[in-house]
């Protein structure tokens, strides 16, 4: 559930009866104008960040829920490491926003899976909050949705050893990243933690009985994981062996299926058309942060990566900036493809850089002014992950619960 739960939130990317929503209490609604006014306008979809693999299912449809209907849970998050930039926000965070008014939600920041590499202590905690707070500046409601840090729920930690004792260690071996990561970072420096992440993914992912996780094209494989450990627990543990046991019997996790938006779920860095705008770039050049100024923005689209084709088209394979830098623009300002390309094909660089400026600034500058509010109260931040950890913790306690209890461990 940057690297997002699922980038592998970061940027990582489950069966029971359905929980009730919950209401944000007294004391949270009289300060909820600092989330629920001027909500940034949804332009296209977009996948999540730090989310959860090559899925062999189909995608589901994505239909509107009645209000009367039950609401299908999804769940995601965004790793507290680095700035927090376009690629979270187009790949993830925007998408929440219209995913609230569907499904129930719960969308939190992920902290243990930001040690699984060299990080900052004396940062990790701010940058937990400011990660927190941009959620909210970007559109995320919470009256809507439900909105935590993943170490406040110690459940994502437990479920994740039991599932770890069923996981074969090929499985993880096989992880992509994983093997990426560890022969850039050598064998002597890289952590059991690394090798285990997608664990903790699938414990993110299962404990909330999630129906869809939000997913980028070069997540799939970790939620691919979480399928297969949902599957293989509920054929070691669930049906007849735990109803023996006094439990429900069943299935006792619901398999999860990925959520893959047409548009937006990748965006490329501003150097390289061909690699994934990214935290851990060494250049800060390649990415716009959401919280870079206005002259910063301006310099970073004036350098970025262009070419000397004459015009400028979508989906032409030798020419990734281009289309990256199109995709941005048709996002931001809530075009069409056929829009965008007529506007722009005729534009040389030097007429659509400043263009695509002023369009960064004018969609950013609500959530960076939305986002030193809600930095100036403390206070209100606090409760609502507060509140957002206990709605949480109501979930992810009962599916922990049963599987104490299909794994033949003592009642407490």
């Amino acid at each position: 559930m940057g690297r997002s739960l699922l980038s592998q939130f970061v940027n990582l990317s489950s069966t029971c009866p359905r929980f009730m929503s919950y209401s944000t209490s007294s004391k949270l609604q009289r300060r909820l104008h600092l989330t629920q006014e001027n909500h940034i306008p949804i332009v296209g979809g977009v996948s999540s960040q730090r989310c959860y693999c090559s899925v062999a299912t189909p995608e589901p449809v994505i239909s509107e829920t009645s209000s009367t209907s039950i609401k299908k849970r999804i769940v995601s998050g965004v790793q507290p490491t680095g700035s927090i930039h376009l690629g979270n926000y187009l790949g993830a965070i925007k998408n929440w926003v219209s995913l609230q008014d569907k499904y129930e939600t719960l969308f939190f920041i992920v902290d243990l899976h930001a040690i699984t590499l060299p990080y900052d202590v004396q940062q990790l905690s701010k940058a937990t909050k400011e990660t927190a707070a941009l959620y909210l500046a970007c559109g995320v409601d919470t009256s809507k949705a439900s909105v935590f840090v993943q170490s406040h729920v110690r459940a994502h930690v437990e479920l994740m050893w039991l599932l770890s004792s069923a996981t074969p260690i090929g499985w993880l071996n096989r992880m992509i990243q994983f093997k990426e990561k560890s022969r850039k970072a050598g064998d002597e420096n890289v952590g059991v933690g690394l090798l285990t992440y997608p664990v903790l993914m699938a414990s993110d992912i299962l404990l909330y009985q999630s129906d869809l996780v939000p997913v980028g094209e070069d997540q799939k494989q970790h939620l691919e994981l979480t399928r297969e450990l949902a599957e293989r627990i509920n054929h070691l543990y669930g049906g007849r062996k735990w109803k023996k046991l006094g439990g429900r019997g069943g299935s006792i996790f619901k398999v999860p299926e990925p959520l893959i938006p047409p548009t937006g779920a990748r965006v490329m860095s501003l150097t390289d058309g061909l690699s994934k705008m990214s935290k851990s770039a060494t250049s800060d050049q390649s990415r716009i942060n959401l919280l870079d100024s206005k002259d910063a923005i301006a310099n970073k689209i004036k350098r970025c990566k262009t070419d000397s084709y004459p015009g400028l088209e979508f989906d032409n394979g030798d020419r990734p900036e281009c289309n990256n830098l199109l995709s941005i623009y048709q996002i931001i300002t809530n075009r069409t493809k056929e829009e965008v390309a007529q506007e722009c094909h005729d534009m040389n660089w030097g007429t659509f850089k400043p263009v695509l400026t002023d369009a960064l600034i004018d969609h950013l500058h609500p959530i960076q002014t939305r986002y030193e509010e809600i930095m100036s109260d403390r206070g209100y931040l606090d409760e609502v992950l507060a509140e957002g950890a206990s709605k949480a913790a109501e979930i992810a306690d009962s599916t922990l619960n049963n599987v104490y209890q299909a794994m033949g461990f003592l009642k407490r």
